[in-house]
């Protein structure tokens, strides 16, 4: 074997690592995001706890894995399909450590709520409903990252619409108690800020589809529409 094979197997290598190490941060911050959500539904204080102290491993993982792409990005120099790939690994990281912080605001927020007479407020199921969207949009973007489908990545895009939905009905059902009873005020907009967290979620997994699309095409999708996206794909 050649000394340039032989490079470009531990390019190749440190490229799949690095894959390899988004993918496992996704886990963990899909993790993050349903402990939260099941910390709100049970009033499992011990739960909302562990999700606000395991927030720096989100963080943790994001410095370890942008370290690793500035050294490559250093040391191999890389082009074409190789450099997108580094530089949508680097911005989904972003993402991801983002969704971190929202899942972490989820269980801050549940912390408040737990500690509160609810007034007959919350029906969590339209809350439940909105993270599971979310949640499945996440599972789908990585699953496009991990298998560069850009078809299921225009899925998850077009899922966006959904969970904006999804908070707009929130919003206004809050907005509903807000104006019938003042005493729900605080109560209520607690709970608008999961339902807030859980929309940005949503946007930050769109964000990461976007990125595969860009990685498979070469083309930046971000700010064009689902139509748009869809004939970008069918090229």
């Amino acid at each position: 074997m050649s000394g340039s094979d032989h490079i470009s197997r531990q390019f190749d290598a440190e490229l799949e690592a690095i894959r390899a190490s988004v993918l496992q941060m996704g886990g963990l911050v899909e993790s993050q995001i349903k402990s939260a959500v099941e910390s709100l539904l049970g009033g499992d204080v011990a739960l909302m706890t562990r999700v606000i102290d395991d927030d720096h491993r989100v963080n943790a993982m994001e410095v370890k894995i942008d370290e690793a792409c500035s050294q490559v990005i250093a040391r191999r120099q890389p082009t074409a399909g190789d450099l997108r790939l580094v530089m949508a690994v680097v911005k989904t990281i972003t993402d991801l450590e983002r969704i971190g912080d929202e899942a972490e605001k989820i269980a801050r927020m549940a912390k408040l709520l737990s500690q509160k007479n609810m007034l007959n407020l919350p029906r969590y199921h339209e809350i439940k409903h909105a993270a599971d969207l979310a949640l499945d949009m996440l599972r789908k973007s990585l699953d496009a990252f991990a298998r560069l489908d850009i078809v299921m990545a225009a899925q998850v895009v077009r899922m966006d619409e959904q969970v904006d939905d999804e908070f707009r009905a929130i919003m206004r059902y809050l907005i509903t108690f807000m104006m019938e009873d003042p005493r729900t005020i605080s109560t209520a907009l607690e709970i608008l800020f999961v339902a807030k967290a859980i929309e940005r979620i949503g946007d930050h997994a769109k964000n990461m589809s976007e990125y595969v699309i860009y990685m498979v095409k070469g083309r930046d999708v971000r700010h064009v529409t689902a139509d748009e996206i869809d004939r970008e794909i069918q090229q």
